[in-house]
């Protein structure tokens, strides 16, 4: 439209991504961090849960999907946003013999495939979000690197960077 500012919206991956900046308008740089999910991604180990965002309990976690994950469960529901490639989502119902979560919040490893029965199974690609319920266990698969952006509470596996991954306006 003629007398509008035009912008280009541009989409990173793994392959291709740059680390952007905050332009701060009017307030204390201090109250901002910045981190490129894909970066954090590129140098993670795959299933690695790292923290890029965090507000009081939750937590959104950057994920390198590659391969198979272990099973995984939480006390609360979780949300896996496919940021980059193509994640298998298996879902199973966790059987009466199944371990629970031991952590209050968070992910949590299952030591042995869930006994209850499969609940179904989800491909995600860039931008499909899928729903892990509570009660469920579930695991990923990729057969090439993928990112995930899981928004969790914050876990016993919940791993923190921040003096690597943020870059502080100065």
């Amino acid at each position: 439209m003629p007398g509008l500012p035009s912008y280009t919206t541009v989409f990173g991956s793994l392959d291709d991504y740059r680390k952007g900046e905050i332009d701060l308008i009017d307030d204390d740089p201090v109250r901002y961090a910045f981190s490129n999910i894909f970066e954090v991604a590129s140098t993670s180990r795959p299933y690695e849960k790292i923290a890029v965002g965090k507000n009081r309990q939750y937590v959104l976690e950057a994920i390198r999907a590659e391969g198979t994950s272990g099973w995984r469960t939480a006390p609360h529901d979780e949300f896996a946003l496919v940021m980059d490639g193509e994640v298998e989502i298996r879902l199973r119902k966790l059987g009466p013999d199944d371990p629970v979560a031991t952590a209050p919040r968070g992910s949590n490893q299952l030591s042995a495939e869930p006994g209850g029965p499969p609940m179904g199974r989800v491909v995600g690609r860039r931008g499909h979000m899928t729903l892990l319920p509570v009660g469920a266990a579930y695991q990923f698969h990729a057969d090439s690197p993928s990112v995930i952006l899981l928004q969790t509470q914050d876990g016993p596996d919940t791993v923190y960077k921040w003096a690597e991954i943020i870059q502080t306006v100065p």
